[in-house]
Formats: structure tokens, C-alpha cells, sequence
């Protein structure tokens, strides 16, 4: 199974709209958004094309495919609108021997881990800078954002195959490789 994860669109139509022919292209079987997904948040500029109404008629299209968690941006309303789960705090995801804790890291980050055993990963949005950083216990992985990259980092997502994570930016070119 192949999953495409990216995190923090912020209600931007134009980088939902590049998100979804990425993942397209991939031939993904699902998406994984760890959280911001319609809003900006008082902290943020108005991303490009901030349409919160598009983004919900571009996302519910792939509602079937789509996992989610709840970032610091969502809020009831917002599961309202959306044909997807989107108030979980965290997800789990078997990967072989490990378990990716998947959330979207404004509450469990690399400051204040979750449960986790020797070798898990750690995967967060919300900092808007992609990582993929190896601890001494655990891998802390992060796509970045799609909308409002910080700190030189590219827009981008993650591509999860066969224990093999490819961070990519949006048109698709590899920015690292690390293999679970």
C-alpha cells in the first residue's frame, strides 16, 4: 500500500489543488493530513488562494481515501463540512516491528513525547518544516506544509511504500530518503 501524508494546508484551494495531483501522480492508495486543514490561524498570513470552501469540495471527492487528524486550527465545525473524520488527536500505524504515532504536534511532539517504544516514529505537522530526524529512541518525521513553508523548507508530503519514506516537495522531486 502506498500513503501519501502532508500536513497543514490551511485553507489554501491552490495548494489542496497541488496536493491532490500529487497525489494523483503517486498513484496513492490513501492520504494522511495531520491536521490544519481549513484554517489559517491567527499566527499565520492568509495562505495563496485562502478558499476554505474549496478545499472542503476538493477534499470531500477523495473522502473515501482521506485519514485525518485534528490540528490546532480545527475546530466542531469543521467536522461539520468535511466527509471525513477529522477530531481524532492521533492516529496509530503498524509499520512491521514499529508504530508510527501519527498527530499533528501541537500537543505530543518531540518536547512531549507520547507512549512510544524503542524504534518508533514520531510523525507531526504543525511546525511547518519538513524533518526527518533520528533519535536515540525514536525517528521524528515531519512532510512540512503544504501552504506556508517556514524556515527555507519546501512545500511538500511524504510518500510511505514498503517501510521507505520519500520526502518530496510538490512537484514531486526528492528531497530525502529514509528507510524504516
Amino acid at each position: 500500500m502506498k500513503i501519501l501524508i502532508a500536513s497543514d494546508i490551511h485553507g489554501s484551494a491552490k495548494y489542496c489543488r497541488l496536493l491532490l495531483e500529487a497525489f494523483k501522480r503517486e498513484k496513492a492508495d490513501r492520504l494522511i493530513l495531520l491536521g490544519d486543514i481549513l484554517y489559517h490561524g491567527p499566527r499565520n498570513d492568509l495562505p495563496e488562494e485562502y478558499a476554505p470552501k474549496s478545499v472542503i469540495e476538493q477534499l470531500n471527492a477523495y473522502k473515501n481515501v482521506i485519514y485525518a487528524v485534528r490540528g490546532n486550527c480545527e475546530a466542531e465545525v469543521d467536522q461539520m463540512v468535511l466527509g471525513f473524520p477529522v477530531m481524532a488527536d492521533y492516529m496509530l500505524l503498524p509499520l512491521e516491528k514499529k508504530m508510527i504515532y501519527a498527530t499533528h504536534g501541537h500537543i505530543y511532539n518531540k518536547e512531549n513525547l507520547p507512549p512510544m517504544n524503542k524504534g518508533d516514529i514520531l510523525l507531526c505537522g504543525h511546525t511547518h518544516v519538513m524533518a526527518c530526524e533520528e533519535g536515540q529512541d525514536y525517528v521524528y518525521m515531519n512532510p512540512g506544509s503544504v501552504s506556508i513553508p517556514k524556515e527555507d523548507s519546501p512545500r511538500g508530503y511524504i510518500v510511505l511504500s514498503d517501510g521507505r519514506f520519500l520526502f518530496k516537495n510538490l512537484d514531486g522531486d526528492i528531497v530525502k530518503i529514509f528507510e524504516a
